[in-house]
C-alpha cells in the first residue's frame, strides 16, 4: 500500500468526518488517536481493507520519529499528512497552569511540525504530496479564554506558509482550513444564549458543520487543488465576513 492519507485526532468529531469522506473518494486512511473510539471501530469493521488505526499519544514528541518510521514500514510513502489532532484548554491565562500550557503547545505545534518533518521526507522522495493543517478562526479573531490555544493555531498557521515554499518544488502542497465554530467535543461548553449568538453572527444564520469543514480538506487532497498551497481555507458560514 503506497498512496494513502495519514489523519491524526481521527476517533471523534472532524478527525472522523475526514475519515468517512476520504474513504468514500477512494483514499486508503491511517487513522491515528489515543483511542479507538466506537464510530471510529465500526468504520474500520466496513472497510477493513482501507481503513487502519494506529494508536499513539502525539504530546510524546521523543516516540514521533519512530512512530513515522513504522508507519512507512508498514503502509509505505504517505500521500498525504492531515494534522487534525488539538488540545483546547478552556481558561483565563492568569490561571492557566504551566503545565497546561505546555501540553496544549506540545501537542497543537510540536507534534504537527515533527510529523510534517518526518512524514514529508517520503513525499519529497516521491515528488508529491498534501500536508494540511487544521487551523481555526480564532487564530485571527481572537476568544476569550482561549489565548494559548490562538497562539497555537497562529503559530500552525505561520509555519504552513513557510514550508509551502520550502517544498512547493518537490510538488508538496501546504494549506491550512480554519474552521469555525462547529458542533464537537472541543466546543461543547457552548450552549444557550452563547452557541445562539455565534449562529446569528453568521450570515447564513447556522454553524458550518465538520462535514463541511472535512468538504474543504478532501478538495485540497484532490488534483483540482494543485495550484493552492501556503494559504489559510475558512470554513465558518461566513462568521468572519
Amino acid at each position: 500500500m503506497t498512496d494513502y492519507v495519514v489523519i491524526t485526532g481521527a476517533s471523534k468529531g472532524l478527525g472522523l468526518a475526514i475519515c468517512k469522506q476520504a474513504l468514500e473518494q477512494g483514499y486508503k486512511v491511517v487513522a491515528i488517536a489515543r483511542h479507538c473510539s466506537q464510530a471510529l471501530a465500526e468504520l474500520q469493521q466496513q472497510n477493513p481493507q482501507q481503513l487502519y488505526y494506529h494508536q499513539a499519544d502525539l504530546s510524546q514528541l521523543e516516540r514521533l520519529p519512530t512512530l513515522c518510521k513504522q508507519l512507512i514500514k508498514e503502509f509505505g510513502r504517505p500521500y498525504a499528512l492531515i494534522n487534525n489532532a488539538a488540545s483546547g484548554h478552556d481558561g483565563v491565562l492568569a490561571t492557566m497552569p504551566n503545565a497546561a500550557i505546555d501540553d496544549l503547545m506540545q501537542l497543537n505545534v510540536q507534534a504537527p511540525i515533527l510529523l510534517s518533518k518526518y512524514l514529508m521526507r517520503s513525499m519529497l522522495l516521491n515528488r508529491r504530496g498534501r500536508i494540511i493543517n487544521i487551523s481555526s478562526i480564532i487564530a485571527k479573531t481572537g476568544f476569550n479564554g482561549l489565548s494559548v490555544y490562538a497562539a497555537s493555531k497562529a503559530a500552525l498557521e505561520g509555519f504552513s506558509f513557510s514550508l509551502a515554499r520550502e517544498v512547493g518544488k518537490a510538488g508538496i502542497t501546504v494549506n491550512c482550513v480554519a474552521p469555525g465554530y462547529m458542533q464537537t467535543d472541543m466546543t461543547s461548553s457552548l450552549q444557550g444564549d452563547k452557541l445562539e449568538s455565534v449562529k446569528r453572527r453568521s450570515p447564513l444564520g447556522k454553524l458550518a458543520t465538520v462535514e463541511d469543514a472535512a468538504s474543504m480538506i478532501i478538495y485540497l487532497l484532490s488534483e483540482q487543488a494543485a495550484a493552492i498551497t501556503g494559504t489559510v481555507m475558512t470554513v465558518d458560514a461566513g462568521s468572519t465576513a
